[in-house]
């Protein structure tokens, strides 16, 4: 079990607004704390933070060493559909690589959606059938 992920944003201004607005859309309590908030879910929790400006160059590229992508599991293929039509339609994100649809490679039945957050970090909302977490 992962205790905790600390991801490290451009600016309070659009990244902030848009971490706590997509965790507070998947369930998770948002506890602010000036340029940081935590998010939790109950089991686990995400550490949000400003970079200080000497560290944001060169800008976050998921190809380059360090985290590629961060995944929120979710208990059905329906839901990653609700969160296509409740969440990323209303906000006009657009979805990587054809949007929500099966990604049997990872497992039959694996149904997922990929974006990218105003810092092009990319996340996936998933239904994994394989794992008993929800």
């Amino acid at each position: 079990m992962i205790g905790h992920l600390g991801i490290n944003l451009s600016n309070e201004e659009t990244s902030f607004p848009f971490w706590q607005d997509l965790l507070a859309y998947l369930g998770f309590i948002i506890l602010p704390d000036g340029n940081h908030f935590d998010a939790t879910d109950g089991r686990s929790y995400l550490c949000v933070s400003v970079t200080k400006p000497e560290y944001q160059q060169p800008a976050f590229h998921r190809r380059r060493i360090g985290m590629n992508h961060i995944a929120f599991q979710v208990p059905s293929a329906e839901a990653v559909e609700r969160f296509v039509a409740e969440y990323l339609v209303p906000r006009d994100i657009e979805p990587l690589y054809g949007g929500a649809k099966e990604y049997p490679k990872y497992a039959e039945g694996y149904f997922a959606v990929y974006f990218e957050d105003p810092d092009r970090i990319k996340i996936e909302v998933a239904y994994d059938p394989t794992t008993s977490v929800l």
